[in-house]
């Protein structure tokens, strides 16, 4: 009768647990992460000796106030994140009180149209779009631009309650002079910039703060950041990413997510 009751108490116990960290988890905001494969290659665990930012902001965040989620997908586009799916999953996760950081564009230079990927946006920031008949899916879409699938998102965060922050593409790997090429004018970078101020929202240069620190470096010890090609980063690249996202977080002044910093 003893060790029947002993049971039964360590069972109740052990399920009052585990509702109460469950509810604990629920109440605390999350930050989610989108993006492509240079916020989390693969599946994030360091396949080809590839990793993005996002696998390595975790330790930056006081866990304790705050939840990480990491759901980039290799490959995606500011388009295809959406069109596929991807973004309804995570949307219908996020609540009032949580964080959305995004960081698309190295994939939106892509083709519009084709029979292998078909990801590519419109270039610019305006209400621009064009119909097509998909080669991949055999179906019409109208393909938007670049500004137009981040203002999508962006709004379906507010529409939330919860806060979008937009970052600008990675450096890659490019030189000029001695300078590692910046993505910041009438390209990915700078559409960011604009996009941040035309929705008001808080945005990070990942581009110039990472470019910055490659600069200091020289180009000699970037190099090795990069074990594939120019644009995905190693272990070493992805740390110094999620540094610098860390960094602009840090920087913000209309941003609540750096209370949640170590």
């Amino acid at each position: 009768m003893k060790r029947f009751v002993s049971r039964n108490y360590w069972l109740v116990l052990a399920v009052v647990l585990l509702s109460s960290f469950i509810i604990q988890q629920q109440q605390k905001p999350t930050l989610f992460v989108i993006g492509d494969s240079t916020v989390k290659n693969g599946k994030g665990k360091g396949d080809g000796d590839l990793w993005g930012w996002a696998d390595f902001i975790k330790p930056y965040f006081d866990t304790n106030k705050i939840n990480i989620e990491n759901h980039a997908m290799g490959g995606t586009s500011s388009r295809t994140f959406q069109t596929q799916g991807l973004w309804d999953k995570v949307l219908a996760k996020v609540k009032a009180g949580d964080y959305v950081i995004m960081q698309f564009g190295h994939n939106d230079s892509s083709p519009l149209n084709d029979s292998s990927r078909a990801r590519g946006t419109m270039k610019g920031v305006g209400e621009d779009s064009t119909v097509i008949m998909n080669l991949l899916t055999k179906k019409e879409e109208t393909v938007h631009t670049y500004g137009w699938y981040m203002r999508k998102f962006i709004a379906d965060v507010k529409a939330k309650g919860a806060t979008p922050i937009i970052c600008s593409p990675i450096p890659r790997n490019d030189w000029k002079n001695g300078k590692v090429i910046r993505n910041s004018g009438n390209n990915y970078g700078g559409w960011c910039a604009e996009i941040a101020k035309q929705t008001g929202i808080a945005f990070i240069d990942l581009n110039t703060i990472t470019a910055d620190k490659y600069d200091a470096l020289g180009q000699e010890k970037v190099v090795p950041f990069f074990p594939k090609e120019h644009t995905h980063t190693g272990k070493e690249g992805a740390e110094i990413n999620a540094a610098s996202v860390v960094s602009g977080l840090k920087g913000l002044s209309n941003c609540s997510l750096a209370a949640f910093i170590k």
